[in-house]
């Protein structure tokens, strides 16, 4: 059955966008890999630097250990927060990446917070994740984001954050085009992550009831896999990069938002929890995998998400480089050492078979780095 699934998604690559062929899409795969290497991953570099001297100067010892540990821990999704700033305008790449840097750092910042013991979590995570809200938000707002957590003294480190990013946003040529759908993205993590938090007090069924309602009509989406979609910045990020060039129609920044939302971005954030699965086991919390009755049901349901998201990528315009950004995501997390365990394979498996021939070279890519890391 899954061949049948697959058959017609090489085949998509095979027409990326109606024209491109696959060795047009290497060629593509490669340029944008080495603008990836030699300009945007510098650039990322300095700017995680800065943001470390920033942390290290948090007053309180908790905040301050927890913006230093995710600068550390979650680098890679720093790096991959740029990815599609490989694409932008020479000119306007550092400003991406400057503005895409920031809205991930503070991502990963407010979720561990998040996380952390509060007499209200639920209240807790809507607060601090509305920093990301206003990030990608012209207009500026006096909001304390500490106001349900126990540890409140950061020095200004998540304003600033904020401030950054939304600083770097009001120097790109066609923000004012995708602000709505930008705005839109970062209200979706905010719910998901609010609402996630509910799982400690219930399970999902709050979860349940939002996704339920953003269900597509004629689609076969779960409403799992409709909220591991609301939780996926990727979404952001390519509206960020878009932004950067002139003239970009908002119809257009409207079809990226469907693309990203819920298929890419649901295929986004179930590779995420797959690799993190053991880990989530082992600190007693409940992954949205889990709503599959077995995993070779979760292999057919991401191999779908995975064929429905290529497809879509390669309707957009430029679709070649959304399709490119989608294997290098997919990648990211299939070249993982966890992707290879026991009850991981079989949809690791079927995700790469699903993408085809661009899951090659990004794998190599991605598995060098992740070698390059351990080293």
């Amino acid at each position: 059955m899954l061949r049948d699934v697959v058959f017609p998604t090489r085949q998509a690559v095979l027409v990326a966008g109606g024209r491109a062929t696959a060795t047009g899409l290497a060629g593509e795969f490669a340029g944008a890999a080495q603008r990836y290497w030699l300009r945007v991953f510098p650039r990322v570099c300095r700017e995680v630097g800065q943001w470390r001297g920033r942390a290290g100067a948090i007053p309180d010892p908790v905040l301050r250990q927890s913006a230093l540990e995710n600068l550390q821990t979650e680098r890679m999704n720093l790096d991959g927060a740029a990815a599609f700033a490989a694409f932008a305008p020479a000119a306007r790449r550092p400003t991406v990446v400057r503005a895409q840097v920031a809205f991930q750092a503070a991502y990963d910042y407010v979720d561990t917070l998040a996380e952390q013991d509060s007499p209200n979590p639920v209240r807790n995570g809507d607060r601090l994740h509305r920093a990301l809200l206003d990030a990608v938000d012209s207009t500026p707002r006096r909001i304390d984001y500490y106001a349900h957590h126990t540890h409140r003294d950061d020095g200004g480190y998540l304003g600033t954050l904020v401030e950054s990013c939304r600083a770097a946003l009001k120097l790109l040529p066609s923000f004012p085009s995708v602000a709505a759908p930008a705005r839109r993205a970062a209200a979706r993590i905010a719910a998901y992550q609010s609402l996630n938090q509910s799982e400690c007090h219930g399970g999902h069924a709050a979860l349940e009831r939002w996704a339920r309602e953003r269900k597509l009509p004629g689609s076969d989406l779960q409403w799992w896999e409709i909220a591991a979609s609301a939780g996926s910045s990727l979404g952001v990020f390519v509206l960020i990069a878009v932004a950067a060039e002139q003239a970009v129609r908002a119809e257009d920044a409207i079809a990226i938002e469907a693309a990203y939302f819920p298929w890419i971005g649901s295929l986004h954030t179930l590779l995420d929890s797959l690799v993190d699965r053991r880990e989530d086991a082992a600190a007693g919390q409940c992954s949205l995998l889990d709503y599959y009755p077995s995993s070779q049901d979760a292999a057919t349901g991401l191999a779908r998400l995975a064929v429905e998201s290529l497809r879509q990528a390669t309707a957009l315009p430029n679709g070649c480089r959304h399709s490119l950004v989608l294997a290098g995501m997919a990648s990211h997390y299939l070249s993982a050492r966890e992707a290879t365990l026991p009850e991981a394979l079989p949809a690791t498996r079927s995700v790469l078979a699903a993408i085809g021939g661009l899951a090659a070279p990004a794998m190599l890519v991605m598995g060098a780095r992740r070698v390059a890391e351990r080293g």
